[in-house]
């Protein structure tokens, strides 16, 4: 899709990137169009070296862009666009972008493998973190070594990955954790407290972040619906659908994302 968009563009012409995070849409752009000039922008505050030819500007929301009207011949947005703030988002896009422009972005579905993987994923971290609460069975642990010298695997924390397995499969996630809080323990037999604390500590982080993450991908998938949402809010903000395409890759019957391709009127 990316390679088709780039052939369509005229020579030179500056692209804009919403939501760029490691700028693989820059990165693909310009291995078809060396000419091109992308300049990625993300809302975080730190992020990897560009593509060689390609610029990004951290800590920039695409409901405020730091860029003069009609600056940019073409915009993409790859899983960005349906996270943002999509009303002044869509007007602020339109303003930088030339008349005459296109845009491309590819978003995700609410009824794509991509939620539906993400859903499972979060059921069996809530299966270990919060059904079995396997880190609070790990810090109770701790303490019972701490004061009364008992170094004893709790039943929850030896039979965790086991029964994740039986209920997940061994490759999911509540056996990841399950395994990982297990080797923690028993691995930080010999070890001082404080750092199987630490080891625990980072587990749990991590598992609630992944629960943020999913929550965050949910919200956008639901406004995204099947495409056709973020197509009417651009559309109402004065661009002009082109094309919708259904995306498929090959694996799930169903499609991952949709591409849209507007353009705003010469």
């Amino acid at each position: 899709m990316w390679s088709r968009f780039a052939q369509k563009l005229p020579r030179g012409a500056r692209v804009l990137d919403l939501g760029t995070g490691d700028g693989k849409v820059m990165a693909h752009l310009l291995r078809v169009r060396r000419d091109l000039r992308p300049t990625g922008i993300d809302q975080a505050s730190e992020l990897p070296p560009p593509p060689r030819g390609a610029k990004v500007r951290t800590g920039v929301l695409m409901s405020d862009l730091p860029f003069p009207d009609a600056s940019f011949a073409a915009v993409t947005s790859q899983f960005a666009f349906e996270y943002g703030d999509l009303v002044p988002a869509a007007a602020e896009l339109v303003r930088v972008l030339k008349p005459g422009g296109q845009v491309a972005m590819i978003v995700h579905r609410s009824d794509g493998p991509i939620v539906a993987h993400n859903r499972a994923r979060r059921r069996q971290i809530a299966w270990a973190i919060e059904e079995w609460d396997l880190p609070g069975a790990a810090r109770r642990s701790l303490q019972l070594k701490a004061s009364m010298g008992i170094a004893k695997l709790p039943p929850e924390i030896a039979n965790g990955p086991e029964e994740g397995a039986r209920l997940f499969g061994p490759a999911s996630a509540a056996w990841e954790i399950a395994e990982a809080l297990r080797q923690a323990l028993v691995l930080g037999t010999h070890e001082p407290l404080s750092k199987t604390a630490g080891v625990i500590e980072r587990i749990a982080a991590q598992a609630a972040a992944e629960i943020g993450r999913i929550a965050s991908l949910e919200m956008a998938a639901m406004a995204a619906g099947t495409g056709e949402r973020i197509a009417e809010v651009l559309e109402a903000a004065g661009l002009t659908l082109l094309a919708s395409q259904a995306l498929h890759d090959g694996r799930a019957q169903a499609p991952f994302a949709t591409f849209l391709n507007l353009a705003r009127p010469a």
